[in-house]
């Protein structure tokens, strides 16, 4: 029996390219990224700062097209697939939806809305991007927090927490849509070493 060898990648990223500004004074942000991340495996990427690197990964969550080349989730493109001939093809917003939904994110600045609790904001994608009845999108959302430590804080708004406590809500939240990739942006960088160690943990 023969075995597909891309069956067991995750990530698969083929000559990631994106290139901003004008014609006249382009600028490389990403040249030619090539990568394969397995199922099941933690991946770093390290680099200097401005190299690239939350580019690279809102590239790999369509928060940020690339100029050129094809990244597949689970062996599914996201927004371009390649046709003979090298051709780009985007996909219709559907199908781009549809992968996208298997990838949850993590960013340095919580990106939590203020106006909503922490129960609010964990269950809101659940509700909005995903259709679940709200009661059921709540007990989803109690049953994350529970696991990041912080169920008794479920009624605290954003400006009531803490850095990490902000930072935990987060991770629910991404957890809670049951991603199968999960990318993290520097989700400690603005946090100090004890609540650094807070969220490591989590």
């Amino acid at each position: 029996m023969s075995i597909d060898p891309a069956a067991d990648i995750a990530i698969r990223a083929r000559n990631v390219t994106l290139i901003l500004g004008t014609r006249e004074a382009p600028t490389e942000i990403l040249k030619g990224i090539d990568v394969d991340i397995a199922r099941g495996s933690s991946v770093a990427i390290l680099g200097p700062s401005g190299s690239g690197k939350s580019t690279f990964l809102r590239c790999m969550a369509f928060l940020e097209e690339a100029t050129a080349g094809t990244i597949l989730i689970n062996g599914e493109p996201l927004g371009f697939s390649q046709e003979a001939g090298g051709q780009r093809v985007r996909l219709s917003p559907q199908r781009i939806r549809e992968v996208r939904s298997h990838i949850g994110m993590c960013f340095q600045q919580f990106n939590l809305w203020p106006h909503m609790t922490a129960l609010g904001n964990v269950s809101e994608a659940l509700k909005t991007a995903r259709g679940v009845p709200k009661a059921q999108a709540e007990e989803r959302a109690m049953v994350q927090l529970r696991k990041v430590g912080l169920e008794d804080r479920a009624g605290h708004y954003p400006s009531q927490l803490s850095g990490g406590q902000q930072q935990r809500v987060a991770i629910a939240r991404a957890l809670a849509c049951e991603p199968k990739i999960m990318l993290f942006d520097e989700p400690t960088s603005s946090l100090d070493p004890e609540l650094t160690g807070e969220v490591l943990k989590v």
